[in-house]
């Protein structure tokens, strides 16, 4: 094995491993709250879903990568092939709806209680459920289309197909169905990060407001102290930036890589970092910004 493959191997499974516990934790979390918190939230189911789904992306493409970082010839398999690619695509979109839904939600949160917007907010976990349950039948149906064109090395001819990643290759389809699919996903991509762009930025909106109204208020010392629903809008602001920073550049290097076949190594790790770099990155966001346990723990200590 080449220097620069082991390289590649130790800096893609160790941010896997990161990724992995990060989002193990906020799943284990979260899910403590729902069942055993005494305040259930809209986003605790959220932050649930966007964990699982995180580790799906990880997960899958960790398998997907692993044959070509080792050099395990085919060990995939044609079912193999399909089950990791379709997860991936998926998992992807689940995560730019989820996210989406998070954002949504937490600008309803903090938005004026005159508003009518304000009555659109979920006043518990279960009542996101359904649009979770949307999300998965249209994820599902969109990525559908890998299930008839993906194939291993092994059962084709690699003359009449393109390489789609490591020992997995997509044949080619018809116009018809590809364009098909093609808009169906830019369609939804669209949708979900318009409605993104438009809660970060009533959501940002209302945070320089709170600001100028607390400045006013008060001295700096109690500005300074923010209650946790601002400093938790600040952590799903932050998750907004890291998503479109790293969704925009990944869909850079995708165009790139498509439209030009290329082989280049350098190019390819770079891809494959991004593919699971907001997925290992966004847990650590929410552990490092959560506000509720230590406030939960200090309310122990009160009592």
């Amino acid at each position: 094995m080449k220097w620069n493959h082991i390289t590649r191997a130790i800096v893609f499974l160790s941010l896997a491993g990161l990724g992995i516990v990060g989002n193990t934790l906020v799943f284990v979390r979260q899910l403590y709250m729902v069942a055993l918190g005494a305040e259930k939230k809209p986003v605790d189911l959220i932050f649930i879903h966007l964990a699982f789904c995180n580790v799906i992306i990880i997960c899958s493409v960790g398998i997907r990568d692993m044959g070509t970082m080792f050099y395990f010839s085919n060990f995939l398999g044609d079912i193999g092939c399909k089950a990791v690619v379709y997860l991936a695509r998926m998992a992807r979109g689940l995560s730019i709806c989820t996210t989406c839904l998070l954002s949504v939600v937490q600008a309803l949160t903090i938005s004026s209680r005159t508003t009518i917007w304000r009555k659109l907010k979920p006043q518990t976990s279960w009542q996101v459920l359904p649009f979770l349950l949307l999300f998965w039948i249209v994820n599902l149906l969109i990525s559908s289309n890998l299930l008839c064109y993906i194939k291993a090395s092994a059962e084709l001819n690699k003359s009449v197909a393109g390489t789609f990643t490591g020992h997995c290759y997509m044949l080619p389809s018809r116009h018809i169905i590809k364009w098909l699919f093609l808009s169906l996903m830019t369609l939804r991509d669209a949708i979900f990060q318009s409605l993104m762009g438009w809660s970060s930025g009533s959501t940002a909106l209302h945070l320089y407001k709170h600001h100028q109204h607390v400045l006013y208020l008060h001295s700096s010392r109690f500005a300074n102290n923010s209650p946790p629903e601002i400093r938790a809008t600040w952590s799903v602001l932050i998750l907004m930036a890291c998503f479109i920073f790293f969704y925009w550049v990944d869909f850079i290097f995708s165009f790139y890589t498509g439209f030009t076949v290329t082989n280049d190594s350098i190019v390819l790790s770079i891809k494959t970092v991004l593919d699971i770099a907001y997925a290992s990155f966004s847990p650590y966001v929410l552990i490092i910004r959560d506000v509720r346990v230590p406030n939960i723990l200090q309310a122990h200590r009160e009592v």
